[in-house]
């Protein structure tokens, strides 16, 4: 079992090219052209802890263009089941397919998990926020996830 090694303030961000939730390529490099990006990683579409995260987000944001970031969730789901979430959630973000963790693991968050006795490797529910040059500003890693979106739009109000 892998212990997880998240990327930190002021590492280059991966590159990344993902399917989204409508089979459309995605990569950060695209993303980074328009304004920074938040990439939160989160562990399965239509769970409850992410269902309450996504929402969130999806509420808020008004508030994120304000601050020029763009959302994009990435978890090892397919890309059917990122789309049913999408449309059952009316979410109005990208929600991107990392099916075999690449990416997970270049950002550091693939690995170790226990729940409820099991033990396993998985997506760790972390966020980076991804500045225009492609450098890590901010790891979000305190939070729960009914107030992920108030730390990050707190954090992005005191930057």
């Amino acid at each position: 079992m892998n212990k997880i090694s998240p990327l930190q303030a002021g590492d280059t961000a991966p590159e990344f090219s993902l399917q989204n939730q409508n089979d459309e390529t995605v990569t950060l490099s695209e993303l980074l052209k328009e304004q920074q990006v938040l990439v939160y990683f989160y562990p399965k579409a239509s769970t409850p802890g992410c269902t309450v995260q996504a929402e969130n987000l999806r509420d808020q944001q008004a508030q994120l263009a304000q601050f020029n970031t763009r959302v994009v969730g990435i978890s090892p789901d397919p890309i059917k089941r990122l789309k049913n979430f999408e449309t059952k959630k009316e979410l109005n973000f990208d929600l991107l397919a990392d099916e075999d963790h690449a990416i997970a693991e270049a950002f550091g968050v693939w690995g170790y998990k226990k729940f409820m006795g099991k033990e396993y490797d998985g997506i760790h529910r972390l966020t980076f926020l991804v500045g225009q040059d492609g450098k890590i500003k901010h790891l979000f890693d305190k939070f729960k996830t009914k107030d992920h979106h108030r730390v990050v739009l707190d954090y992005l109000a005191a930057e």
